[in-house]
This record gives C-alpha cells, sequence and structure tokens, in this order.
C-alpha cells in the first residue's frame, strides 16, 4: 500500500512538471521575447528535443540574422534537421552555413554533414541517380577542401560506395539492352552499352561482365542476321572474345565464353 501511494504521488509529480513545462513552452511561442525564445530554444537543443526547438529556430533565424548569435543559431538549426532525418533541408541548411560563415570552427562539421545529408539522399540504383550524382559532387568537394580532415576516411568510403551504385545501374541498364534485343532482334545498342561501361569504368568490378555481355551481344547479333552477313559478324564476335580472354581467362565467367565460342566454330565450319 505505501509503494503504491508513492508511485502515484511521483506520477503526479511528473505530471504537473510536463503540463508546467508545456505552458511555458506555450507562453514563450507566443511572446515577442526573441531572448527567451532563444534561450528555450537552446535549451531544447542541448536535450535533444529537436521538434520543439525547430518551432522556435524557424521564428529566430530571420530576427537573428547579422547578430553575433546568428551563427551558432545557423549551425544548430541546420544540424536540428539533420537529427530528425530531414535530409533534404539539412543539406541546404549546412551549405548555406558553409557559404556564410566560410571561417568558423564549425565549417569542417557543417560541410561534412552537407554532404553526408546528400549521401542519404541516394536513391537505390534501380532509380534516377540524381541525388547521387550531386552527394559525389559534395562529398568530393569536402574531400579536397579539407585533405586532412578526421571525417575524410567516412567521406572516401561513401564515394566508393556511391561510385559502386552509379556502375550497378550502368551495367544493369546495359544488360537489359541485351535483354530488349532479344525482342527487337537488334543489339547494336547493348554492344554500345558495354562498350562506354568499359571506357567510363576502367576500375569496375563488374566490368567483367561488361566484357562478356558486349561478347554475348555480338554473338546474338551475329547469328540473328541476315545470312550474307553472319560470317563476317561471328568473325567480329570472335575478336570481343578475345577482348575477354585477354583480361578474364582466369574468370569464373570463362566457361559461358567458351561454350559461346564453340558454337561461333562450329557456325563458321558450316559456312
Amino acid at each position: 500500500m505505501f509503494f503504491r501511494k508513492v508511485n502515484t504521488i511521483f506520477l503526479v509529480a511528473v505530471l504537473l512538471v510536463t503540463l508546467v513545462s508545456c505552458n511555458e513552452y506555450q507562453q514563450v511561442l507566443k511572446s515577442d521575447n526573441l531572448g527567451a525564445k532563444y534561450k528555450m530554444a537552446d535549451s531544447l537543443y542541448n536535450i535533444g528535443k529537436y521538434k520543439k526547438a525547430l518551432v522556435l529556430m524557424e521564428q529566430l533565424v530571420p530576427a537573428y540574422r547579422g547578430k553575433p548569435q546568428a551563427e551558432r543559431l545557423m549551425f544548430n538549426y541546420a544540424n536540428t534537421f539533420y537529427k530528425i532525418g530531414d535530409n533534404y533541408l539539412s543539406g541546404y541548411q549546412f551549405e548555406r552555413f558553409v557559404k556564410s560563415y566560410p571561417s568558423s570552427d564549425s565549417v569542417e562539421v557543417a560541410a561534412f554533414r552537407s554532404a553526408d545529408s546528400y549521401y542519404k539522399l541516394s536513391p537505390i540504383y534501380s532509380l534516377d541517380q540524381k541525388d547521387t550524382y550531386k552527394a559525389l559532387e559534395k562529398l568530393q568537394g569536402f574531400v579536397d577542401q579539407f585533405p586532412n580532415s578526421s571525417f575524410r576516411q567516412q567521406a572516401n568510403q561513401r564515394v566508393l560506395e556511391l561510385t559502386e551504385k552509379l556502375e550497378k545501374k550502368d551495367i544493369e541498364t546495359a544488360k537489359q539492352y541485351l535483354k530488349i534485343g532479344d525482342y527487337i532482334n537488334d543489339y547494336k545498342v547493348a554492344i554500345a552499352a558495354f562498350d562506354n561501361f568499359i571506357s567510363d569504368h576502367p576500375g569496375s568490378k563488374y566490368r567483367k561482365e561488361a566484357f562478356l555481355g558486349r561478347f554475348q551481344a555480338a554473338y546474338q547479333r551475329a547469328i540473328n542476321s541476315y545470312p550474307q552477313l553472319r560470317e563476317e559478324r561471328l568473325k567480329e564476335a570472335k575478336k570481343y572474345y578475345d577482348d575477354f580472354v585477354k583480361y578474364y581467362s582466369s574468370s569464373e565467367l570463362m566457361e559461358e565464353a567458351d561454350a559461346i565460342l564453340q558454337d561461333i566454330n562450329k557456325r563458321l565450319e558450316k559456312i
């Protein structure tokens, strides 16, 4: 019975404190006292109540523009969006901070978090990659501007991840052209797509797939050609096989390439 009374008293006390706190927040929010708003926004920010702090900050930012407190306020404003996961606005606001306060002690952190926000906006590889390109631009810009930053390793890792995502999109697009070629009997677009991949991504882990895909596309083009063009195109496909073997003779894809080559040789013998 005693402990039940204690718990009841405690819950009532917590409720009263909460009600008083909410009432105080509403009063400050509706008042014209900028100093009180700044103090409460700062207090809420420091204890992690970012959404409440943000409502106050949105009133304060225009009023404090050009004042000594503006630098701290603008950083916290951007960081609040970062903390609540609004990556569009955190990227934009940190970008504004970097431009407005290039000599700030917080500019390095702001620049990284701006780039990191754009990185978080990057979608899966199958979707439009506009945000991925923007993230790469921002991350590379950060590394160039702050070569000795403690965030450098994180930034470089994100660059590698996003670069691989673009490579994945390009190789899958080329493969899709190869599949479409089976329906429309036109493999030139697929060959060009694999060619472009090889040129654009010299260090990619998908490069061997591009070499094999180009060979497959040339083979399909040859066997689906008019008879008078078939011999020339089969020989052309063999050159793509030679390119594949030159770089990937020990690849697990070699068996598939050899099977296609055997069929090409049989067809040439018949011709």
